[in-house]
């Protein structure tokens, strides 16, 4: 595949940029492969040739196309190549392993400094770009400048800082007496009151907003079905958020919820276990994304009840998995666009792509479970995002993912690469 007068302009401009900007060194390196996956069409490009330079594609073409003088060369031999992969749901600065009430034992500072690590896991599993979706103390937005001013490594964060939620709602603390007086600095119970907390989100460092427009799993004393933010609220917060330029994520469980977070402009929903028929068809009519994690519930009832899952949490989760897994397939199959949200925090970070194959079992085709944690991904992030990942192409960052076999006939090769590389860098490669 030659590249079009207009890649090649694109491509020669790139690199005149990088020139005139003084990055006369800029690193390019030449990645060659068996076959390259276009995500948009489905189709393979046999014998591709990958080149990137200073972080960014700048050619995609064919082995025996000319690489430019000075080029790194990386060969692939017998490896698949895709684009970065994206998962729109994870908890960084959160483990499976201290659950329920086991996460006292350790002080406010252990989460940050085990995010590295789980950091570091999540890019080599394949994920080079992540939404963080809700964390404590602005964590999720330390670890981002810290991978991105190049101390540790990790994927690409769009992070949400504090999730918004309603006084005793699943984003507040709940696990504790009136006496130890917990509360979330999050909490809105307000139209003006949600107006400023996303402010104060995008004021230190937030590039997305989360809200929780009904009860969760894993909270304490409320149920998934029941509606905590009020339509106003969620109004009055994706208004501020989008006229600020971020997109808004809405966990959202009940059906009720559900709806009023698509007819409050919510960009994204995640989880929609309890979805209905009308959810279903506002989410089509609307344009929203379900970012539904029809992984998790396997490893939380293995697992959880050693981790300190409280009997309460695992029976939400055992009550709800099922059905949140038929609705992924109704939804699917109604027309609904699909994201990729694992919810890793909840099961162990680096082993998120064990959802494509649950994926496929409920309905999915291998390039649609492909497509929704890349070129679906991207569009869902908007703004600059939908051009900088989710494709192997001209102008997007130099981020692939190797993998032996086929994935369009073996998705769980995804869980398996021989190859990650961020912005050129490479980052994974096993023989």
């Amino acid at each position: 595949m030659k590249m079009s007068s207009v890649a090649a302009a694109v491509a020669a401009g790139w690199v005149a940029a990088c020139l005139a900007s003084g990055a006369a060194e800029a690193k390019t390196v030449a990645v060659a492969a068996d076959r390259l996956l276009d995500v948009a069409t489905g189709k393979y490009v046999d014998k591709p040739l990958v080149i990137v330079t200073d972080a960014r594609i700048t050619a995609v073409g064919h082995q025996g196309d000319a690489a430019p003088a000075g080029a790194e060369r990386v060969d692939l031999p017998g490896v698949t190549l895709l684009p970065g992969l994206i998962d729109m749901h994870v908890h960084l600065t959160s483990s499976p392993l201290y659950s329920g009430y086991n996460y006292l034992q350790f002080t406010d500072s252990f989460w940050p400094i085990i995010a590295t690590r789980h950091a570091k896991a999540t890019l080599e599993a394949g994920f080079t770009t992540v939404r963080n979706v809700g964390s404590e103390n602005y964590e999720d937005v330390g670890l981002r400048q810290a991978i991105d001013e190049g101390f540790i490594e990790g994927p690409r964060i769009d992070a949400a800082a504090y999730a918004i939620g309603s006084t005793g709602g699943h984003c507040d603390s709940t696990f504790f007496p009136p006496s130890m007086n917990q509360r979330e600095p999050s909490v809105i119970d307000s139209p003006d009151q949600g107006r400023q907390m996303v402010r104060q989100m995008h004021k230190y460092g937030a590039t997305v907003i989360k809200i929780c427009a009904t009860g969760g799993v894993f909270s304490h004393g409320d149920t998934p079905g029941a509606q905590q933010l009020t339509l106003e609220e969620i109004k009055a917060i994706v208004d501020e958020a989008h006229r600020t330029g971020m997109k808004v994520a809405a966990h959202a469980h009940g059906a009720e919820g559900i709806k009023a977070a698509i007819l409050g402009g919510v960009d994204t929903i995640e989880h929609v276990s309890l979805v209905d028929d009308e959810g279903i068809r506002l989410a089509v009519q609307k344009g929203a994304w379900f970012g539904m994690d029809i992984y998790n519930t396997d490893y939380t009832q293995a697992e959880g009840a050693k981790n300190g899952v409280l009997p309460e949490n695992l029976k939400k989760d055992r009550d709800i998995g099922e059905i949140q897994r038929q609705n992924f397939r109704k939804a699917l199959k109604a027309g609904v666009k699909m994201i990729f949200s694992s919810d890793a925090g909840v099961y162990p970070h680096g082993t998120n792509a064990r959802q494509f194959a649950v994926m496929v079992r409920y309905g999915a085709s291998p390039l649609q479970a492909i497509q929704t944690a890349t070129l679906n991904a991207s569009q869902a992030l908007g703004g600059e995002w939908s051009h900088d990942v989710g494709q192997v192409a001209v102008g997007r960052f130099g981020d692939m993912v190797g993998v032996k076999g086929d994935p369009l006939s073996d998705v769980t090769v995804l869980e398996r690469p021989v190859f990650v590389m961020k912005g050129g860098e490479t980052v994974v490669r096993r023989p």
